[in-house]
């Protein structure tokens, strides 16, 4: 397997997402208590959650743009509560300051410090992190997400997008997260190479078609792997 570049999924392959998706509701739910206690009192944080489950099964359109679904949330649950001039931009911003406040794996760095100086990388992604407010944007050539795109993995159009970035064929790419479905499926129907981030061990879900190239347990096991065997025909 030749390796020549590879494409990462972000959330739960690089940091554990749903801390910071949890922080993010409170830091939001406590301004609404304080500035709107109307809107705070109407939409607990789960149904505040239920509002956006619902937002996202309306706007079907929107799947891919996770952003536009909560901004959308948040103006229904302003207009429920009589209120027309949501601040939606400064919700926006509490909102984000805490998801992008995440804890990476402690393989994740080191293993970004290390790729980056063998393969070309670009991170592929369905979420709305931020890649510079973490501070990890300088270990990617490219940032590939799906808001951009126009379409969410698995669709084969995200990874192929990326080959066309980075200017690879698919064949040549590992892309690597932790989603069977998004992450492996996608990938493989795409053409490229893939690499599982099978942190917990679970056995590979048969009903999803053929094993990952490799079911791994981190990233450092990752870049082991393409220093003895990525350069290979």
């Amino acid at each position: 397997m030749r390796i020549l570049a590879l494409t990462i999924d972000l959330d739960d392959t690089l940091w554990p997402v749903m801390p910071a998706l949890e922080r993010a509701d409170r830091d939001l739910d406590d301004y609404l208590r304080q500035h709107y206690p109307q809107v705070a009192q109407t939409w607990p944080i789960p149904a505040m959650r239920a509002l956006r489950a619902r937002v996202a099964a309306e706007f079907t359109d929107l799947a891919h743009d996770f952003t536009a679904q909560r901004y959308i949330t948040l103006q229904k649950a302003f207009d429920a509560c009589g209120i027309a001039e949501a601040p939606l931009d400064a919700l926006w911003e509490i909102y984000a300051s805490a998801r992008n406040s995440v804890v990476l794996y402690p393989d994740a760095l080191p293993a970004l410090e290390r790729l980056r100086a063998m393969r070309p990388v670009a991170s592929l992604t369905n979420g709305n992190a931020d890649l510079e407010r973490i501070g990890l944007h300088m270990h990617f050539a490219y940032q590939i997400n799906a808001r951009d795109i126009g379409v969410a993995k698995p669709d084969a159009r995200i990874f192929l997008a990326a080959a066309e970035q980075l200017g690879v064929a698919p064949e040549q790419i590992l892309h690597v997260g932790d989603d069977p479905e998004l992450d492996v499926v996608g990938a493989r129907e795409a053409g490229l190479r893939t690499a599982w981030i099978n942190r917990a061990g679970h056995p590979w879900p048969n009903a999803l078609g053929p094993a990952p190239d490799l079911d791994l347990r981190d990233l450092a096991s990752l870049v082991d792997w393409l220093e003895h065997h990525g350069a290979g025909s």
